[in-house]
């Protein structure tokens, strides 16, 4: 241990991070991976690592079969990596993971433009971003606004976690996991009623 390390007392699991509007807090990562019909948590892991790239496979391998056959996954910028894409690939999972941040508003003639078709033979990578520079991968790709920010802005905002209570990866874990059964629990209400009605 050197002089200059930095101790938290309080909760020694968790770790100085890098957070959204710049800045630095003291906290664990969350994830969790949201179906696109529904908006149910489908699986969840929390940890001490700010980066992104290294939570996607444990997500991945935890995803419960009996809810059906996970066809495409869409993820963020901060999930890219060709570890990743392959891992998507091997277990028969067509990946849109955004390669880097592009404008949130294209030129008319980029918005409906097709890319030239794919040289081949690619790298994973490679054939991974074709796609999404497609009318229809950008269609696919912008579901992921409308299905995992709201879910977690929910969270947040209207259930109100903004930080966790609990102290300790296994405690702070489990808590992650109360909250999103709570969010699964609340939605489900809310489709039985959109269902019913």
């Amino acid at each position: 241990m050197r002089v200059d390390d930095q101790i938290n007392l309080t909760d020694p699991d968790s770790r100085i991070m890098p957070v959204a509007g710049g800045g630095f807090e003291q906290c664990c990562n969350a994830q969790a991976a949201v179906d696109v019909d529904t908006m149910l948590v489908v699986a969840t892991g929390l940890t001490q690592a700010a980066n992104d790239r290294q939570q996607f496979t444990p997500l991945i391998t935890a995803l419960p079969e009996p809810l059906g056959e996970v066809t495409r996954l869409l993820a963020d910028t901060g999930y890219c990596s060709a570890a990743n894409v392959g891992a998507c690939v091997n277990v028969g999972i067509e990946p849109m993971l955004a390669a880097g941040r592009e404008a949130h508003y294209l030129s008319w003639h980029a918005r409906f433009s097709q890319p030239p078709p794919l040289p081949l033979p690619t790298d994973p990578v490679t054939r991974m971003k074709h796609p999404l520079h497609t009318r229809a991968g950008r269609a696919w790709y912008a579901l992921r606004k409308q299905t995992v920010e709201p879910v977690f802005g929910i969270i947040k905002s209207v259930m109100g976690l903004r930080q966790c209570l609990l102290r300790g990866l296994n405690a702070v874990r489990g808590e992650w996991s109360l909250v999103t059964m709570a969010w699964n629990i609340r939605r489900k209400a809310t489709l039985q009623t959109l269902a019913s009605g």
